[in-house]
Parts: C-alpha cells; sequence; structure tokens
C-alpha cells in the first residue's frame, strides 16, 4: 500500500527463473576434541551434567506415570506428562548461549527446555542476583519450601528451586511456578528468560514473533526461540506466524533507528513424530523440513538442519544464527533434528513405530555418545559421572519430595469466594504507560495532526440548541471518537502499536484510523498480512513482553480464522500464569450489514462464551471513546466491537456537551440507561439501540407505552443491577441485538435477568435477535435483521397486547416452536 513501492509491469511479467541457494543439512563436523580450545572443561562437563538433570526429571515423571510412585513414594500425578527422554541434547545446546534477555518459548513436550535454559541462567548469573530473583518471585513462596535443607553455593539452592518450582507446577501445587495453575504443558519461569509453553501444536510460533516484534519496536536486547514441533508445520497459523516474521518492511520501510529482521528463530524440534503420524512419508511432503524456509525470503531464512543430537552441533548453530540476527538479518528458521525415546505421553504404547526404531536411536543415545566422548578427551572419568548422577538423583528426589507433600506444597483451595482463580481471570490494573522510562516515538505534535484539527471544528453533540438532529457530517461520530482516544494513548504509551488490514495509509477499512499515519512511524502502525491468527497471535506475544497492542480483524466474521488465537492464547494466559502475567491487548472488530453471509455476522457471544475476554459493544460516540480509554489503559484482553451501521453515528444522550473533547473514561461493565420509562424494559447490545429508540416512539405515541432503554455497552464484565431495577419498576423486558437469536449473548441475559429479577417479572424476558439464517442480501436483510416492526410484534404476542396492532411477521408460540424444530 505504501506509495513508494510501486509495482511495475514491466518487471514483474519478466521471464526468469528463481534460484535458490544449497540449504546446509548437519553439515557440523568438529568432534570434542576439536572443540576443546574453543569451550573451558568445566562446560563441556556442565553440557552432559545439564542433559543428565534433564534425563533424570524426565525419568521420574515416567515412573510417576507409569506407576504411580517414585523411589516407592506413592504419588497418583493425573494431569498430562509429554515427555522428551532423548532430546535433551537439542535443548541443553540451544540454552547454552542463551542469557536472560533472550527468550524461549515452547510446546506441550518442553520440560527440557524449561530445565535447561533455567540450567544455563543459573550458570550465568551472579549470587546476588539468583538471591534476588528468588527472594522476590511470588513474595519468596518457593524460596521458603527449599532452602530449609539447602547445602552447597547459591546456585545449588538455585538449581533446587528451579525443579520443585517446575515441579511443583506440573503437579499443579499453589507454590509451583505459575501457581499450579499452568501444568505440564504451559509452565514457564520468565525471570530466567523462559517464556510461556503451549498445549496448541504450534501455538508458540505466532506468539514467539509478537515477542520478537516487541524487542524490534521497543529497543529490547536479546533473541527470541520459538521451539515448536516438526507437526507444527503443518499448522495454518505457523505459515501465518512465518509470513508475518520475514515481512518486507522491517527491512524496507521501518525507520533506521528500528529497521531490521526480526530477532527470532523459529525452530523447529524435529523429532519426526506428531502424536503417531510422520511427516516425513505420511502426513506432509516437504521430505526434509529445513526446506521450508526457501518458500519465505529471498535469504530462505538462513535455514539449517542442526543434528540435535549433538549438544556441541547446536551450540555451533545457534551462535552463527544469533550473529545473524544481532546483523539484522532475521529471522532465521532451524530444523533441529532428535528423536524422543518415549511415547508421545506416558499412555502412549508406541503401536506405530517398530522397536527397531527406538533401538537405534538409543544406541546414538546424546548421554552416552557425549559421554564417552569426554572420557576419550580425559575431561572427567567415570567416578565423576556416578558421583554427578548420585548428586542429580539425590536433588531430585528432594525436589518429589516437596511437590507430592500436600501439607508443605498444597493445591490453590478453588472452592471459596475470591479464590485464586476467581482473582486471576482478570487483572483488572489500569496502567497509563507501560514504559515510563521514555518518551513515545511519535512524527509531530498531537495539536498538529490534520485529522484533529478538522475535528476541533465539528459538533460535539449531534442536536442543536433546541434538541433537533444536526447534519451527521457536522458533528463528531463514533468512528472520530474512536480516533480521538486512540491517538491520546500513541501520545502518551510509547509501547502502543496498532496493526492489522488496511491500517496505515488507508486509515483502517471504516476510517478510524484516518490520521494516524501522519502522526505515528511506521514501526507504531503498520500494515500485517491478511493473516488473521497471525494477528492476534503476535499481539499475545507482544503483550507478553510487556507491551499495549491494538489489532484489528477488519470483520466480525474474521474471528473464527484467529479462533485458536483469541480462544486458547488471548483469553487463557493471565489466568494460566497464575496471575503473573498481563494482557494488555485491545482486539477491534467491526459488525458489518449490507454484505452478506460472510461478513455480517455478530458474534459477540462467541467471545463472550470465552472465560478470560472482556467483551464490549458500544454504539454512541460517547460510550466508544470513554470504553476504548478504558480498554486502552487496562491489563486485561478486550474485544472491541463496533458497528459499521453506526460509525457516522452523531451523540444523542448527553446534551449540549456531547462528546468530551478531553479524557474521561467509561466503566467497562457497567450499562446505561439512555432513556427512561415505567412500563417496559428495552436493554440492547450494539446497533439496536437506535432502533429500539424509534420501537419506544411508537410505543408510546401510538400504545401509550412507557419505554425505558438501557444499552448493553459491555457484555462481559456485566453489572445487572440497573437492569433488575428498571424491571422492578416496569415488570418486563425485551432484549434486542442483530446477533443471531439463537445461542446469542441476549439469551444469557435474559437466563439471568430471569433468575435475578423473577420476583418482580410480570411476562418472562422476551429476545428479538436476528433469524436463525446466512445473512441475505442487503436488499432482503429487513427480514433478517430486528427493526422497530420486529421489536412491536415481540411486544404484542409475547410481552402485552396491543390493541389495535397488526402483526408484521408472525412469531407466536407455535411459530418459534416450528422453527426451533425445523433448526431455523
Amino acid at each position: 500500500m505504501p506509495k513508494s513501492v510501486m509495482i511495475h509491469p514491466h518487471e514483474v511479467r519478466q521471464s526468469r527463473f528463481i534460484e535458490l541457494d544449497p540449504i546446509p543439512v548437519n553439515q557440523y563436523s568438529r568432534t570434542l576434541a576439536d572443540e576443546l580450545d574453543r569451550y573451558a572443561r568445566e562446560d563441556l562437563v556442565r553440557i552432559h551434567r545439564d542433559m543428565a538433570y534433564i534425563r533424570a526429571f524426565e525419568t521420574m515423571l515416567q515412573e510417576v506415570k507409569t506407576q504411580r510412585s517414585f523411589r516407592d513414594i506413592p504419588y497418583d500425578h493425573r494431569g498430562p506428562a509429554h515427555l522428551s527422554i532423548g532430546q535433551e541434547a537439542s535443548a541443553v545446546g540451544q540454552a547454552f548461549l542463551l542469557g536472560i534477555d533472550d527468550h524461549i518459548f515452547g510446546s506441550h513436550r518442553s520440560h527440557g527446555e524449561i530445565l535447561a535454559k533455567g540450567l544455563s541462567a543459573i550458570e550465568k548469573l551472579d549470587d546476588d542476583t539468583l538471591m534476588g530473583i528468588m527472594q522476590g518471585y511470588d513474595g519468596g513462596t518457593i524460596l521458603r519450601l527449599i532452602e530449609g535443607d539447602a547445602d552447597g553455593s547459591v546456585k545449588d539452592l538455585a538449581i533446587d528451586f528451579l525443579l520443585y518450582g517446575a515441579l511443583a507446577e506440573i503437579f499443579g501445587r499453589e507454590a509451583g511456578f505459575n501457581k499450579g495453575m499452568g501444568g505440564s504443558m504451559h509452565a514457564f519461569f520468565t525471570p530466567f528468560g523462559i517464556y510461556p509453553n503451549n498445549a496448541i501444536v504450534g501455538g508458540s510460533a505466532d506468539i514467539s514473533v509478537g515477542a520478537a516484534l516487541f524487542k524490534r519496536v521497543n529497543h529490547k536486547p536479546g533473541i527470541v526461540i520459538a521451539n515448536i514441533g516438526d507437526a507444527a508445520a503443518g499448522c495454518g497459523p505457523t505459515w501465518e506466524a512465518l509470513c508475518f516474521a520475514t515481512m518486507d518492511q522491517f527491512t524496507q520501510l521501518w525507520d533506521e533507528s528500528v529497521r531490521g529482521g526480526l530477532p527470532l528463530i523459529m525452530n523447529f524440534v524435529n523429532n519426526f513424530y506428531g502424536m503417531g503420524g510422520q511427516p516425513v512419508g505420511e502426513t506432509m511432503g516437504f521430505g526434509t523440513l529445513v526446506r521450508m524456509g526457501a518458500g519465505l525470503t529471498p535469504t530462505q531464512m538462513h535455514a539449517e538442519r542442526v543434528d540435535g543430537y549433538n549438544p556441541l552441533a547446536v551450540i555451533d548453530a545457534i551462535a552463527r544464527k544469533k550473529e545473524i540476527i544481532e546483523r539484522g538479518k532475521g529471522p532465521v528458521l532451524l530444523d533441529t533434528i532428535t528423536y524422543r525415546f518415549s511415547g508421545h505421553s506416558p499412555s502412549d504404547a508406541s503401536s506405530y513405530r517398530e522397536r527397531k526404531e527406538i533401538e537405534e536411536w538409543q544406541q546414538v543415545d546424546s548421554l552416552l555418545t557425549y559421554g564417552e566422548e569426554m572420557l576419550g578427551a580425559g575431561l572427567c572419568t567415570r567416578e565423576d559421572f556416578d558421583k554427578t548422577h548420585a548428586h542429580i538423583d539425590a536433588a531430585m528426589l528432594k525436589a518429589y519430595k516437596k511437590a507430592v507433600d500436600l501439607d508443605l506444597s498444597p493445591r490453590a483451595n478453588l472452592y471459596v469466594p475470591g479464590n485464586l482463580l476467581e482473582r486471576t481471570m482478570f487483572s483488572n490494573e489500569k496502567v497509563e504507560s507501560l514504559d515510563t522510562t521514555r518518551e513515545p516515538e511519535v512524527l509531530a505534535p498531537l495539536a498538529d495532526n490534520p485529522r484533529v484539527k478538522k475535528l476541533a471544528g465539528l459538533s460535539r453533540t449531534g442536536l442543536d440548541e433546541n434538541g433537533k438532529a444536526l447534519p451527521a457530517i457536522r458533528c463528531i461520530g463514533v468512528k472520530d471518537a474512536l480516533f480521538e482516544a486512540i491517538i491520546e494513548r500513541f501520545y502518551t504509551d510509547p509501547t502502543l502499536v496498532a496493526y492489522g488490514e488496511e491500517n496505515r495509509d488507508w486509515g483502517g477499512a471504516f476510517g478510524v484510523y484516518q490520521g494516524l499515519t501522519e502522526a505515528l512511524p511506521y514501526h507504531r502502525l503498520f500494515n500485517s498480512p491478511i493473516s488473521e491468527a497471525a494477528i492476534a497471535g503476535t499481539a499475545v506475544g507482544y503483550a507478553l513482553e510487556g507491551g499495549r497492542a491494538l489489532v484489528e480483524l477488519m470483520y466480525c466474521d474474521f474471528l473464527g480464522r484467529a479462533g485458536d488465537e483469541i480462544f486458547n492464547q488471548l483469553a487463557k494466559w493471565q489466568s494460566m500464569s497464575g496471575g503473573m502475567l498481563r494482557m494488555p491487548v485491545v482486539l477491534r472488530v467491526s459488525v458489518g450489514s449490507k454484505y452478506g453471509a460472510q461478513h455480517s455476522q455478530d458474534w459477540t457471544a462467541l467471545v463472550a462464551h470465552i472465560p478470560g475476554l472482556k467483551v464490549v459493544f458500544p454504539a454512541t460516540p460517547y460510550d466508544a471513546k470513554g470504553l476504548m480509554n478504558s480498554a486502552l489503559t487496562g491489563t486485561d484482553p478486550v474485544i472491541f466491537f463496533e458497528s459499521q451501521r453506526v460509525y457516522n453515528q452523531p451523540e444523542l444522550f448527553h446534551g449540549a456537551e456531547g462528546v468530551p473533547a478531553g479524557y474521561y473514561e467509561v466503566p467497562l461493565g457497567e450499562p446505561d440507561v439512555k432513556k427512561e420509562g415505567s412500563d417496559l424494559t428495552i436493554l440492547t447490545v450494539g446497533a439496536t439501540l437506535y432502533r429500539a429508540i424509534e420501537a419506544a416512539r411508537i410505543l408510546e405515541e401510538k400504545h401509550g407505552l412507557s419505554c425505558e432503554i438501557i444499552d448493553a455497552r459491555s457484555i462481559v464484565p456485566f453489572n445487572y443491577e440497573k437492569v433488575v431495577e428498571s424491571v422492578k419498576k416496569t415488570g418486563r423486558i425485551l432484549l434486542a441485538s442483530d446477533a443471531v437469536e439463537r445461542g446469542s449473548i441476549l439469551q444469557t441475559f435474559a437466563a439471568k435477568i430471569g433468575q435475578l429479577a423473577f420476583d418482580y417479572l410480570d411476562a418472562p424476558p422476551v429476545v428479538v435477535g436476528a433469524r436463525n439464517w446466512i445473512t441475505p442480501p442487503d436488499e432482503v436483510e429487513d427480514s433478517f435483521f430486528p427493526f422497530p416492526a420486529d421489536i412491536l410484534d415481540a411486544v404484542h404476542q409475547h410481552i402485552l397486547p396491543l390493541d389495535g396492532y397488526e402483526v408484521k411477521s408472525e412469531n407466536d408460540a407455535s411459530v418459534l416452536v416450528r422453527r426451533s424444530a425445523e433448526g431455523v
């Protein structure tokens, strides 16, 4: 879209061939003896020790899962355990050079990566820093549990801390790294640069891209590594993540201060199986996974296959790829081959592979082959190995005993009011700026912005001094109010970025962002690929790293393309972290009309159904600006619905002042009485507010029925107090929205109102929504969406008969039963 990037026909129509460079495959050929001048003896010994720690940890879990005990101490672990026995060298080799500013994201099989990265961090950090981390994490809870019987150095204490914290988390104990709410597949420990692991195959792909984006945009040190399985190569979000990560704009359009490829290694931990399916020879066609890089960038993403059964080969690869990234030439794709001796999980009998195959890999087991090389080089003796293993076994047993002891390590009590999950589903904090150490990067003063100047000349209310409607073109509309909130936040929070489809230059598909291009450098407002999963997933990673993201899906209907990222990632990480993480993301979606079945749907119920998401749907300029301000200073994920029907709608409900020019907030969760009345309550969601007002006018003028109209504004959270008070007065309630009636959020509202206000109702709550069809063409969509006549029909047929009223569309009980029976 930028005018600086011209598409010339004489260039793109030229006849030519694309030439690919050879991709290195297992090119490392040095022996341990060759590397003695590169590594200190203690480092080479530590590599073996760290692999042994991982093997012991995973073997312990294997024994617990299959025998329900360890060292004759019983424990029935009912949760998952996807073990990495056999994959130790790839994890330890990767972590060897990484510091705490280098962040790793993992998969469901990442215990080994957690331990490897943790052990590497412990080795690099000084004692004071380690003690500070242990004392400060969760108020020192883990430290108090492990220091009583500790012996040795501070680093030994830190290893006990790492083993217990990880194991307690896997066993669901409140003293675990994430208070037991993450468990085996989601554990992490950010002070060591260990970021969330992910139970969804490929789930860390786009999240890690967002993390790398945060580092690039905010000038932060370090790299990001996504450790995902080879089967993740078949997942759509993985490809979207790769396309997002390799956008040309990073190296061609962004300002010099942030220009460069993302500091990311997309590392496929390739154990040749996706559960029981084999990507090579069965479920995919790439043959050698690393060839994927050739399809993404002219540099082929510097792709390389590495022998993950040789820790030194992995260290060598990480060193070279880090250097590429430091030159701004990332991202990088690695295909790190390895093999798991155990099944996908302990219940997996490996019926899909030959025993001989497993035995062949066991013969080249990294602990054995590397250990033999160490002996051959004279770096240690078998007695040294025996002492190391004895020390590790003792540390493992000590951690296990503490982790299974319910008196020492209780689970969170989730049966009491205000329990852990009630406290951590949302963080509910207000933070004006997520980085107070620097000023926001902008192109010009806010007062000089052309759209800001233009809006200063418009009426802030939609009514003249006599209460008559002003032409919409002369007034601040919903999209203008949104713009005012958003641009002011960009001048307050330097971490805030906005991206999605058509965000820059175009000004957003519906004009909300017009004026932002003139205000913001490219790295704070940019266009993304048409990759809805990556848009949402990268926002998650950006927020996990400490930034605030405002991202947009052009239509509500596209939520399905980002389903996992919204439902399983955006919604869950605050609570799965036990409250350790924040998720300041606002995801804007517009609800269309006129555009038929795939561009005109209201899916508020879909996201409201998912715990962990806040959901709002303003219909007025005042509410849009106030809610956006609240969302953009909060620390929770907010799905921000906007109706295309009302983008140009002026403010009609706040008198002469209208939409304040300055900053204000509308609190999430509080519905608003737009019109007072005494006979019927109408609760609306979104743009149906205005049709409800028209219906109320008819009811009052022709039938003497006084209507009180309440605009929900928020869907999650939602405070029922105003609605219940209104029902106490009117005795009747009708609910209206543009969502299809079946399963809509209105049904939840109606059920809850029926429960809370049962004693005050003279008739059951009645829901008026769209028909349970596809959205038809614009020419006949008035047969589908609720209009004033539909509201009147519902009042007449289900709440209170209206004298002299003629029903437009039969909708009595028999019709409702028929439609339900037919599924329409």
